[in-house]
């Protein structure tokens, strides 16, 4: 109870209530230790001696001390009974010499059975940890003639500033001068104590005028809404000059310009920042009529419309007082897609201050169609979007058009399409077009439009020249970098399927160029390097400017391919097929970077610890003598100069680092441009993580121009994590393409049998040693290597095994 009543005088539960229930507690608490005291008193009673003895015969074996005490009962003539009880006696003699004191039972448990006494044990912990003992002593303070009447009334105050302001709470009594600047919002919170009415609170940046407390109440809290003055009238009173301080309006504004990619799809780089933080933001898009061309189905006046409002992405975590973002959206479908447009930017902080609008005034990004026919579909679209009073137009357009199908459709599915857009129009005007009728119609011809644009096509060769073509017209519109990227890749990919079906089917069919089989030296030779290569001089040329000769490539290359006849190698002459070449650029990538990687930790560590890869760099040197003494040399030559010329050869290499990164992530760019199996789920796969393996290649080649080692450690593993994904979805790709191949290797596999070495291996024609057979015949290839490499580490951090072996493993795992 004790515990209990301390415990709750160090909390200060005596400040959170009236004296009259402190008196109260103060009264119960005391009646409740007197009430125990006596219960205590009269339970109490003195031990004799003769209780003394039975606790303690009571605790021996046998009770010897009664034994000593009895006499014999019976057979005291019977000289052997008499010699039997004086054995007895003699041996309940030891037992009682051997006799201790009984300790004392501390158990209070049949006392408290429910454990009472654990809450006043815990109660003053908490009192300990979060109480103070000083608090104890301002009970005094309600009493008459107590201690703080003698040394007078004294108060306490606190500043609790916004949460959004990140700033930490003041306590008033601690600060120093007459002048106080707060942020809007802030809570002061004042306590006033001793005699009522001798401290008084005055103030004036509350703007209360309602319900005002009284000047002398005890507790008072309010908020800051304006600037003025706080006064604490009497004995050890303070005044203070409050002001608010300055929180300027959010700022926004684009940092680039807006991107689009080849499917329509917007990006609109910005900043933002503010005094603590921006709370949100929006763009917002309006419909700029003052540049819109009124021709054709724009010349109606327009249907009402809202404006486009779309959120801004603000960071996930970290400070919102200053950051950068990428707005990313889609308005290919709306019907402002490609019409000028004003884009206002604006951010909002949590005093609800908005910021000035950043406005643009450009085209609203949406997909471009590229087929003249598409294009004529989404401009009926568009005007049908933009008043239903074109509707009857817009049939009358669309009836033309399929009056002779067959001079317009290649295909009998867009053509049904058509037709049925066509009477659902007709029959919709006629009784009177809704809204939901209009964007149904709409949704529909936005979905034909983007079937004539990409088409259906299963013939690979068809997708070709539909990609060249769509290539060739971006050419002469005078299509963006990003556009022309795009169409790029689509023409990649047309490439790798056309080149793959085509080996297919002369597989099927079993089908070789009479002429190529005579006269071999008369044919020209390609590989997949050599057409990425062609490829990626169109490229090159579109960016420069020059279309005259992009389209001259361009037109060589279509040649080339239909005219192309795909060959496989032959069995023993150390040619590799596409898959396996593929796998080994790949391997080969990983090592490279894997080796800039830790050449940027050795960096690193240089930063901190200055000369700590000396003894490396030494060892390193000693492997390659006249690189070593080269080095050795130009470090004796440069010994001596000052700090800035290591700076600068230290920039320089980063330069140099920087560059190689460039230079691999340019390298896995060209591999996942002629990656084969790209037909499969695994090959889409392990064509993503390449994608994600270039994006972490170029946050590293710019956290190495930045001189920011440790992000590019970072983003170099993500990118050897993506590269070791990209393998792993390649072999699953190649695992496929075999399945599919498997029947056609029995006559293979009977011609190559003896050939095979006593352990299956085929030896083939240049006297290797090796196979292509699955060694785990169906076990999971991927969890086996891993299996493997977890046993080569946990056997080279053995201490116990030779140092010789320990370096051969050590060796293997900086290979794989």
């Amino acid at each position: 109870m004790a515990l209990l009543a301390l415990a709750l005088l160090m909390l200060g539960a005596q400040d959170h209530l009236a004296l009259e229930a402190v008196w109260v507690l103060i009264t119960g608490f005391a009646l409740a230790a007197l009430v125990a005291f006596g219960h205590g008193i009269r339970q109490m009673r003195w031990p004799r001696r003769q209780d003394a003895l039975d606790r303690l015969d009571g605790s021996l074996k046998g009770r010897p001390l009664q034994t000593l005490r009895d006499s014999q009962a019976i057979g005291g003539t019977d000289a052997a009974s008499v010699a039997v009880w004086r054995a007895h006696q003699a041996r309940m003699a030891e037992r009682a010499a051997s006799a201790r004191a009984v300790r004392p039972d501390l158990r209070v448990s049949r006392r408290d059975p429910f454990a009472l006494r654990y809450v006043a044990v815990l109660a003053l912990a908490v009192a300990l940890l979060f109480g103070s003992f000083w608090k104890v002593t301002s009970v005094t303070t309600m009493t008459p003639g107590g201690a703080a009447l003698a040394s007078g009334p004294t108060w306490e105050g606190w500043v609790e500033p916004p949460v959004y302001t990140g700033l930490p709470s003041l306590y008033l009594a601690d600060l120093d001068g007459a002048a106080l600047e707060l942020a809007e919002g802030s809570r002061i919170t004042l306590r006033l104590y001793g005699e009522p009415g001798a401290l008084t609170v005055t103030e004036t940046v509350s703007g209360r005028t309602e319900d005002l407390p009284s000047v002398a109440e005890s507790a008072q809290s309010f908020d800051v809404t304006r600037p003025g003055e706080l006064v604490i009238d009497g004995p050890g009173g303070r005044r203070w000059e409050i002001t608010l301080a300055k929180d300027t309006a959010p700022r926004v504004q684009a940092t680039d310009e807006i991107t689009t990619a080849a499917r329509g799809e917007m990006s609109l780089p910005f900043e933002a920042s503010d005094d603590y933080g921006v709370r949100e933001g929006q763009a917002r898009i309006t419909l700029d009529m003052g540049a819109l061309d009124r021709r054709y189905g724009l010349a109606t006046d327009p249907e009402p419309r809202e404006a486009l409002v779309v959120p801004l992405p603000l960071p996930i975590s970290g400070s919102r007082a200053a950051f950068t973002e990428t707005l990313v959206e889609d308005f290919s479908e709306h019907p402002w897609a490609n019409l000028p447009v004003r884009i206002e930017l604006g951010v909002r902080d949590d005093l609800n201050q908005q910021s000035v609008p950043h406005v643009l005034e450009v085209p609203l990004p949406g997909r471009r169609f590229f087929d003249p026919f598409a294009a004529a579909i989404i401009d009926q679209r568009r005007a049908l979007l933009w008043s239903r009073a074109n509707a009857p137009a817009i049939a009358q357009i669309l009836r033309a058009i399929t009056y002779k199908p067959e001079e317009v459709f290649r295909t009998a599915a867009p053509y049904l399409r058509m037709r049925t857009i066509q009477r659902r129009l007709e029959a919709f005007t006629e009784a009177g077009m809704s809204a939901a009728q209009r964007d149904e119609l709409a949704a529909a011809m936005w979905d034909l439009a983007v079937l004539l644009e990409d088409g259906d096509l299963s013939d690979a060769l068809e997708r070709l020249r539909r990609a060249q073509e769509r290539l060739a017209e971006a050419m002469k519109n005078g299509a963006s970098e990003q556009e022309i990227a795009e169409l790029m890749q689509e023409l990649r990919d047309a490439t790798q399927d056309y080149m793959r079906q085509l080996a297919q089917q002369q597989r099927e069919e079993g089908e070789e160029n009479p002429e190529m089989a005579q006269n071999p030296d008369n044919m020209m030779q390609m590989t997949q390097d050599d057409l990425q290569r062609m490829m990626d001089r169109i490229q090159e040329l579109m960016e420069q400017g020059r279309m005259a000769e992009a389209e001259q490539a361009l037109a060589e290359l279509q040649q080339l391919l239909e005219n192309m006849q795909v060959t496989q190698g032959q069995q023993g002459q150390g040619q590799q097929s596409p898959g396996q070449q593929a796998m080994d650029g790949l391997a080969e990538t990983l090592r490279d970077q894997q080796g800039l990687s830790d050449q940027a930790f050795r960096d690193l560590q240089e930063q901190f610890n200055p000369g700590a890869n000396q003894g490396q760099s030494q060892q390193n040197q000693g492997r390659d003598g006249s690189q070593g003494q080269g080095e050795q040399h130009q470090q004796g030559e440069g010994q001596g100069q000052g700090d800035q010329e290591g700076r600068d050869q230290a920039q320089s290499g980063r330069e140099g680092l920087a560059d190689r990164q460039e230079a691999l992530r340019r390298e896995v760019e060209r591999q996942r441009g002629a990656l084969p199996g790209q037909g499969t789920e695994a090959g889409r796969r392990a064509e993503q993580a390449l994608e994600d393996a270039e994006r972490a290649m170029d946050g590293a080649e710019r956290a190495l121009r930045d001189n920011d080692l440790a992000e590019a450690i970072d983003r170099q593993a993500e990118a050897m994590e993506a590269l070791r994904e990209g393998m792993r979805n390649l072999g699953e790709a190649m695992a496929e393409e075999q399945r599919e191949q498997g029947g056609q290797g029995d006559t293979a596999g009977a011609q190559d049998s003896e050939r095979r070495d006593p352990l299956g291996r085929n030896q083939g024609n240049t006297g290797s040693i090796s196979s292509e057979d699955n060694l785990l015949q169906g076990e999971d290839v991927y969890r086996r290597a891993r299996e493997l490499l977890d046993e080569i580490r946990r056997r080279s951090g053995e201490g116990e095994r030779p140092e010789i072996e320990r370096n051969y493993l050590e060796r293997l795992l900086d290979r794989f």
